[in-house]
């Protein structure tokens, strides 16, 4: 008798994927791979903001994003791995405001990026981050991880507010911390309304915005 032959390991076990950290799932995509799952978290985020969290799925992102099912599931095993990815760039967006503030504080600058970021991009953005919050309600998995970011974002703020306490370009009088949670309050009302009310965002009430913004955070003359 012959000993049967052991099957090959590669037909057993996807190849790795070292620049991604997945393992391929329906093989390799064509092209740069972090190009390509970006294009697909902006496909997913417009879907989730046109088709609502439930209304998702990964046949709709790939049918939006012009690819096949198997190309999306290459990079994301299941729909809400692919929206939880969404979420973190989103946040990734939000955290990279804060950058230029790391070693001169300048609020106003700050704020001036934030206006610019809603008024450069259409509202599907802000519309899906929206369907995530509410969908965070009844997934905790989900909720833990917007809990995170935001908290890490407001953490991050309240530091830079403080550096600016010690400049004397900031209030002293309210803990920055509580300065940080208002002007992420503010934050999230403008993103809210952006969508329904685009007129109260025309540059001339944006910046009468960021003015009365900068007034409440300054030290009183």
């Amino acid at each position: 008798m012959h000993d049967a032959q052991a099957p090959s390991t590669d037909s057993q076990q996807p190849p790795s994927d070292s620049d991604s950290g997945h393992v391929a799932r329906r093989g390799r995509p064509v092209g740069n791979r972090l190009e390509k799952r970006g294009e697909l978290l902006t496909a997913a985020i417009e879907v989730i903001a046109q088709e609502g969290y439930a209304g998702t799925s990964m046949r709709k992102v790939a049918s939006h994003a012009g690819c096949t099912t198997g190309a999306v599931t290459y990079y994301f095993a299941n729909k809400e791995e692919m929206i939880t990815a969404a979420a973190q760039s989103l946040f990734d967006e939000f955290d990279n405001l804060l950058k230029p503030n790391q070693e001169q504080v300048d609020v106003r600058a700050m704020i001036e990026q934030w206006l610019n970021l809603t008024q450069a991009n259409d509202s599907a953005r802000w519309l899906a981050l929206f369907q995530m919050l509410a969908h965070a309600r009844h997934e905790p998995v989900f909720a833990d991880v917007i809990q995170k970011r935001y908290s890490r974002f407001r953490q991050d703020l309240a530091v830079i507010l403080a550096k600016g306490q010690t400049q004397g370009i900031i209030r002293k009088d309210v803990p920055s911390d509580l300065l940080a949670d208002q002007l992420s309050a503010l934050s999230d009302g403008w993103m809210m309304m952006l969508p329904i009310e685009p007129e109260r965002f025309e540059p001339k009430r944006s910046k009468a915005l960021m003015d009365a913004v900068i007034t409440l955070i300054s030290p009183s003359r």
